[in-house]
């Protein structure tokens, strides 16, 4: 709940509208450097506007001053005490239309987070293929 406080205080002062100001726009959140990059590599060149967070602190931070995104990508386990299911909640309380793949090497963990998000958001199980994810991915933005 801290962070819904702390994400609506930081719009507030930015002034930020949820109008679009483009389209296609991903953010993923990943702390393995080699995984952000592929990802973020494959995902640019399938057509995509992507923003990369490597944690929680840089995730909110570009919640807070991007005002239109359409899909978020994070994994579970993060570094800072913050999981990618804290992330998600205050970003889909404020972005009712932001969807969300959630990516693990411990896709239990996500269910037993017990978040309704969690509940409904695709899970992909590390490793995936891209071919997987962009099949998600293409499910969620139609």
């Amino acid at each position: 709940m801290h962070a819904v406080v702390v994400m609506a205080a930081i719009y507030k002062i930015k002034g930020s509208s949820m109008s679009a100001d483009a389209e296609n726009v991903v953010l993923i959140v990943e702390d393995e450097p080699l995984i952000l990059m592929l990802l973020a590599d494959y995902l640019s060149g399938e057509g995509y506007r992507v923003l990369k967070a490597e944690n929680g602190e840089q995730a909110f931070e570009i919640l807070a001053t991007k005002p239109h995104l359409d899909l978020m990508i994070t994994d579970y386990r993060l570094p800072g005490g913050v999981s990618g299911v804290q992330i998600v909640e205050p970003a889909v309380m404020l972005r009712p239309e932001l969807k969300v793949i959630f990516i693990s090497g411990y896709p239990a963990e996500i269910l037993d987070s017990g978040s309704p998000i969690a509940l409904k958001a695709p899970i992909l199980a590390k490793p995936f293929t891209m071919e997987t994810l962009h099949s998600r991915i293409q499910e969620l933005l139609a």
